[in-house]
């Protein structure tokens, strides 16, 4: 499990096959769970400075790898104990999303990013989601998408400063509401709200 919080910024130095080598301060041991923009992939092995985490074929075809050189989002599973901040985030990237809009707002700037219809139910006003591995608030649910709110401190401290129209982003919906709607999809998919849900999930 991750909470969303990006540990730090890792350096891309290799992506063959399935492996993927990043450079980073961090230290993993082999086995930990590490999350690469927002995937939750295996270390497998370890060197001085650096680590490796194998993709397996299904998530090759469900993340951006296009996106896997230079620097990547990095943060390693909750330990016990730690600190719960952003939210409960599972590394299971459910498809791809696309830029479609960048505004400045002076002192924040908003995204625009469309998903797929499968994906879009998932989405909730003022719910949370996660691009790339970070822990983010929906601000307005669109036709095709989601918009949201990026402060300065976010932009700097992440990739979103370099995001540009049309870039791809690996997109994790927020899983309660996952959960909630399957729960109630084989009742009466059509007649549970997104009010409904949100209440539901306020009490989790």
């Amino acid at each position: 499990m991750f909470t969303g919080l990006i540990r730090e910024m890792a350096r891309v130095q290799s992506y063959r096959n399935n492996e993927l080598t990043v450079k980073a301060e961090y230290e993993p041991c082999i086995g930990d769970s590490i999350a690469i923009n927002g995937a939750c992939l295996t270390v497998v092995k370890v060197t001085s400075g650096s680590f490796t985490v194998e993709l397996s074929p299904e998530t090759q075809t469900h993340i951006a790898t296009q996106n896997l050189k230079g620097d990547v989002h990095m943060e390693p599973a909750m330990a016990m104990g730690d600190r719960f901040e952003g939210h409960i985030v599972q590394g299971h990237v459910d498809c791809i999303g696309e830029i479609t809009q960048i505004k400045d707002n002076g002192n924040s700037t908003d995204f625009f990013i469309s998903i797929s219809d499968e994906f879009h139910r998932f989405l909730v006003p003022k719910g949370s989601v996660t691009v790339d591995g970070v822990s983010l608030t929906i601000n307005e649910v669109t036709k095709d998408g989601f918009r949201l709110t990026i402060i300065p401190h976010t932009i700097k401290e992440s990739l979103f400063g370099e995001y540009t129209q049309g870039h791809t982003v690996n997109i994790e919906t927020d899983m309660f509401a996952r959960y909630i709607f399957h729960l109630f999809k084989p009742k009466a998919e059509k007649s549970v709200s997104w009010d409904d849900i949100s209440k539901i999930s306020a009490l989790y």
